[in-house]
């Protein structure tokens, strides 16, 4: 193996390795109280294992999650472009509480109350909390395509963008499209959930239609000046493997979407149709954290103290993964969610434990993506926490890019999946 494999390798494991350092910081007994956690996503599933295994089963924690199981972002183009199905990205959150105490309550969170440290349930029940963890991902910008509040609208045109009945119902509107129809994306302003996501996306449905169908295209219509994650190396794919397949347009900013009519209307550019459309809207923190006053950045994301992860809106709040206005050059993905919720599991079990949270926490992220159906490419970083500006900073020389697409990467990238499932939810 070689060293550059041997990092590759390394990435894979590396949500394990953050763990031996948070618990150095925040483990230990002492911790006592009761912790409430909204959202089982990666970062939300994280803290609530991670606090009661770090405060040696002393914290209470609760998990509100209205979903029976996990499903994955990550992996799950690969069910739209047909070589895994749904079961392949589903995890039961049962091993939470049988392994790790974590009570689950199937509900959802409508509110809270900062002052009284409570959480009201959408079936009424009220929890007291000492401290609160969100990781309450995403919601859409709907105003800003108002075609797509009619009713019905939303059912015929997918975002696909939250894992689950729309990953497969999209992958079942490419399976009914007549060969030789055109698949339209279209990609929001940056920032949005997981950067490299629609062009990982794109790549699926064209290896898809280079098998099935492939007389058909696939238009990416992304609103940025140009690719925003692992540019080269997505481009370099359409052109070796996807030419004549994959049409990339930048500067093209959605307006709006005539659903009835299959029609996207754009900023400064012409209208188009296709017969499969998948838009991506805008998108800002969940409602959770919006609709209470926590979205302090430009009224979508969550500012938070990157040593804790608490809201600089709000006391006793700690805010995870998607929702949040993220550090220079931190993307928005499933791993960067999973080391935002060690972080905040560290800090919490050390201040209820009366102890100073770790005062320089580092990050590391790897974030992988399918070319085809088995061969990947990578981007990967290291973050500090830079206690002049009181932010993250990556680590210089310590991230980088794939030399090129390998089917050894998309090995690497199964295990990197199935190492962070179980160490969020195992």
């Amino acid at each position: 193996m070689d060293r550059r494999q041997f990092i590759q390798a390394g990435s894979a494991a590396s949500v394990l390795g953050v763990a031996a350092g948070c618990a150095s910081t925040g483990g230990g007994s002492g911790a006592g109280g009761n912790v409430v956690v909204v959202g089982g996503g990666y970062g939300g599933a994280t803290a609530a294992k991670y606090i009661r295994m770090w405060s040696e089963g002393r914290v209470n924690v609760t998990l509100v999650e209205p979903n029976d199981s996990f499903i994955s972002c990550p992996i799950s183009n690969l069910v739209i472009g047909g070589s895994k199905q749904m079961a392949d990205i589903t995890t039961p959150y049962d091993n939470l509480a049988r392994r790790h105490g974590v009570k689950i309550i199937k509900d959802r969170a409508v509110s809270i109350d900062a002052g009284k440290r409570t959480v009201t349930l959408a079936g009424g029940t009220v929890l007291p909390y000492d401290r609160l963890v969100l990781s309450p991902g995403i919601e859409f910008m709907w105003d800003a395509l108002p075609g797509l509040k009619k009713p019905g609208a939303q059912d015929k045109v997918l975002h696909s963008w939250k894992a689950g009945p729309q990953t497969v119902a999209l992958r079942r509107q490419l399976e009914a499209m007549p060969d030789g129809g055109v698949y339209a994306l279209t990609i929001p302003l940056s920032p949005y959930r997981c950067p490299p996501g629609p062009y990982e996306r794109a790549c699926q449905v064209a290896h898809y239609f280079s098998k099935a169908k492939p007389k058909s295209k696939v238009l990416i219509l992304d609103a940025n000046d140009d690719v925003t994650s692992k540019g080269p190396l997505f481009k370099k794919a359409w052109a070796d493997r996807y030419k004549g397949i994959i049409d990339y347009r930048p500067k093209h900013n959605l307006t709006d979407v005539d659903a009835a009519t299959g029609t996207l209307k754009f900023e400064f550019n012409d209208d188009l149709k296709a017969q499969v459309l998948n838009v991506v809207p805008p998108q800002r923190a969940g409602d959770i954290a919006h609709n209470a006053g926590l979205t302090t950045a430009n009224k979508r994301w969550c500012e938070v103290d990157w040593q804790t992860m608490e809201s600089k809106a709000a006391k006793n709040i700690h805010i995870l993964g998607d929702a949040l206005q993220v550090a220079p050059l931190m993307p928005k993905s499933g791993h960067m969610a999973n080391q935002h919720g060690k972080v905040a599991a560290a800090a919490i079990v050390a201040l209820l434990s009366g102890r100073a949270p770790n005062a320089l926490p580092i990050y590391n992220n790897t974030c992988y993506s399918f070319v085809s159906d088995t061969d990947v490419v990578h981007v990967a970083s290291v973050h500090r926490y830079d206690d002049a500006q009181k932010t993250m900073l990556t680590v210089p020389g310590s991230g980088g890019v794939s030399a090129a697409a390998s089917e050894l990467e998309g090995k690497y990238a199964m295990a990197w999946a199935r190492n962070i499932w179980a160490d969020s939810l195992a």
